[in-house]
């Protein structure tokens, strides 16, 4: 097994030199890069799934960024968004507080050369990753820290990037960027800069995924569902939502996992309609309990997968039944449209149709991509497909979440399920694994 570069005592060691466990596992309390823990590492060697060699998942990555920026005939990406400057870096640094004061940046010219802006331009959190050739400070241009200064270092970061671009892009002006300030785009464009889309870039470069990245990923659903098994072993009536969604963020983190995107878990009569997220209420005997893991896991890897539970000994009734089964069957339908060459277009016209009284509260989506969080692409109902929008076909290493809601209006409970899925090179594989609730299908 390979690791990456770790510190030791405020000592960087190879990853020949780390001191390994008789599972293979790293035995150093000491390193800096977050990762998983050995709770994570017992249950994979258990459950016989291999390790990410993550040396060659950041080497992937990097190739096909710069092949994507090569392609689009851009000198270079700056990025701004965590989880793409996790992808093009996989460093990570107060993602969710970054994600709305963006004080971090990443630069990866054609030719991959890579540049982060950290906090106070400190390298802790870089130095693992040999393929980041530098580390500098000073990427904040928000109110919040710049005041009525912000344009002031929008121009002075924008400098930066210029002379960057001069050095590295061999005279190309053509800058991708994904999410910036308004000062920071205007400071860009004043320095004379052709800036694209950079959103575009990064979404169909992070759709397909090298063997290492699904090795990742094979490890954070697994860990997930290690969580949920520990979850529905403690639920039980008179808890309330909140308490069962505590212990999903504790066995996450206990396994190394990062954070959870949304609190969506409802019970009773707050499963309808769907996006009621999790609160006080006490969960009774007999009643749904449904959620949406949103999960961002071990490696940063998501495991997004939905079930909904029985809760308590009593029998399910009727109606409860009704909602499972079809709910059930939608998956299993429309998961088995999936294959390499398929276009987006059949998957959200394809499959099995929504019966109409599920109709106006249907999910969101039917399908979306997944691999650090959500991605693209999006696959609607027919009622909400856009000419032109997605006109795109499978590829494998693409990962798609297969999911449905379904409750009526006015109905007392609803049914959420969701599997995450992964396209072959001849057809598809479910990462999920976690059953469902067999006594709502018997």
């Amino acid at each position: 097994m390979k690791h990456s570069e770790y510190y030791s005592a405020g000592r960087k060691i190879a990853p020949a030199d780390i001191p390994l466990k008789g599972d293979g596992t790293p035995d150093d309390n000491d390193r800096v890069e977050i990762g998983p823990t050995p709770l994570a590492f017992a249950e994979w060697a258990a459950a016989g799934i291999a390790l990410p060699d993550l040396p060659r998942l950041r080497e992937f990555r990097l190739q096909r960024l710069a092949a994507a920026l090569g392609a689009r005939d851009y000198a270079g990406i700056l990025l701004f968004d965590p989880l793409n400057i996790r992808y093009a870096s996989d460093t990570t640094n107060m993602q969710v507080w970054n994600a709305h004061n963006p004080f971090r940046a990443c630069f990866v010219s054609a030719q991959g050369h890579m540049v982060v802006w950290d906090f106070k331009g400190n390298d802790l959190l870089t130095a693992h990753n040999p393929l980041v050739r530098e580390t500098r400070g000073g990427a904040s241009f928000f109110y919040f820290v710049s005041g009525d200064r912000t344009d002031a270092d929008a121009r002075r970061f924008a400098g930066e990037v210029d002379a960057l671009l001069r050095e590295h892009g061999g005279g190309n002006r053509r800058l991708a960027v994904d999410k910036i300030q308004i000062h920071g785009l205007r400071a860009l464009e004043r320095a004379g800069l052709d800036v694209r889309d950079g959103e575009e870039v990064m979404e169909k470069t992070r759709a397909v995924k090298g063997p290492d990245e699904i090795r990742a990923l094979r490890c954070a659903v697994h860990a997930c569902e290690q969580s949920l098994h520990e979850m529905q072993r403690q639920v039980a009536p008179g808890m309330t939502e909140s308490d069962v969604w505590a212990v999903l963020h504790a066995e996450n983190v206990r396994r190394g996992g990062e954070w959870i995107e949304c609190r969506l878990l409802s019970s009773g009569p707050r499963t309808n309609p769907w996006f009621q997220e999790c609160g006080p209420r006490v969960i009774g005997a007999g009643e749904l309990l449904a959620f949406d893991t949103d999960l961002v896991g071990c490696y940063g890897m998501c495991a997004d997968m939905s079930r909904t539970w029985l809760i308590g000994d009593a029998a399910a009734g009727n109606e409860q039944r009704r909602l499972y089964r079809e709910a059930h069957a939608q998956i299993q339908e429309n998961r088995a449209l999936l294959a390499p060459g398929r276009s987006l277009r059949e998957l959200a016209f394809g499959g099995r149709a929504l019966p109409g009284e599920f109709v106006p509260l249907r999910y969101s989506v039917k399908m979306h991509g997944v691999g650090l969080c959500d991605e693209w692409p999006s696959v609607y109902y027919p009622q909400d497909w856009r000419e032109g929008a997605f006109d795109y076909e499978l590829e494998p290493g693409m990962l798609l979440c297969v999911e449905v809601y379904i409750g009526s209006e006015g109905g007392r409970e609803g049914v959420k399920l969701e599997d995450q899925v992964l396209i072959t090179e001849s057809g598809h594989e479910s990462l999920t694994r976690y059953p469902y609730e067999q006594r709502l299908l018997d």
